[in-house]
């Protein structure tokens, strides 16, 4: 069975975010959203159990942290959702300035340093150190407008505009 949806037109784009605009407007706390995320420690293992709208996934240790592979690490779950947001971000955008995308697909590449995690050496930062999206796009539209598609891309894709200004971090224990 296909999950495939029609594609909505830039009216019907239009149309549906008309309301929700407005709504923004007047009452602009309701446009506030509060998304989270949970795991469970598996059982066996150094690993993550994820029960995420996508599914059921586990999270380990990356090969060059001892890990064999199995399992995505997290860099590699970031480097998705970047993607993924990516994605949705140019369908909208294209929708809405009525480029037709044939096909395409999004690339995002994360390097990091494993000395930094695995605390080899104290200089060496732990995370991702350089992110770089790919795209690669099946469409008619010129160069001055898909340049244009992907710099909006880049502006409303909220996972890029987080890792390019990443909000406060607060880590805290919650006794259950």
């Amino acid at each position: 069975m296909s999950d495939a949806r029609a594609l909505p037109t830039a009216e019907e784009l239009r149309a549906l975010q008309k309301p929700l605009k407005q709504l923004y407007r007047d009452e602009p706390e309701q446009a506030l959203v509060t998304s989270s995320a949970s795991v469970n420690l598996a059982d066996d293992g150094i690993a993550a159990v994820i029960d995420g709208a996508g599914g059921r996934s586990r999270a380990g240790l990356h090969p060059v942290a001892g890990g064999d592979g199995s399992e995505a690490c997290s860099a590699d779950i970031l480097l998705e959702a970047l993607a993924a947001c990516a994605g949705v971000t140019l369908r909208s955008v294209a929708t809405a300035m009525r480029v037709t995308l044939r096909s395409g697909t999004i690339r995002a590449i994360g390097t990091w340093d494993g000395r930094g995690t695995l605390g080899v050496d104290r200089e060496v930062p732990v995370g991702l150190t350089g992110v770089r999206l790919e795209f690669a796009l099946d469409t008619d539209a010129d160069e001055a407008t898909t340049a244009k598609l992907l710099d909006l891309t880049e502006q409303y894709c909220v996972i890029a505009q987080t890792l390019h200004a990443p909000p406060p971090l607060e880590v805290a224990l919650v006794r259950e």
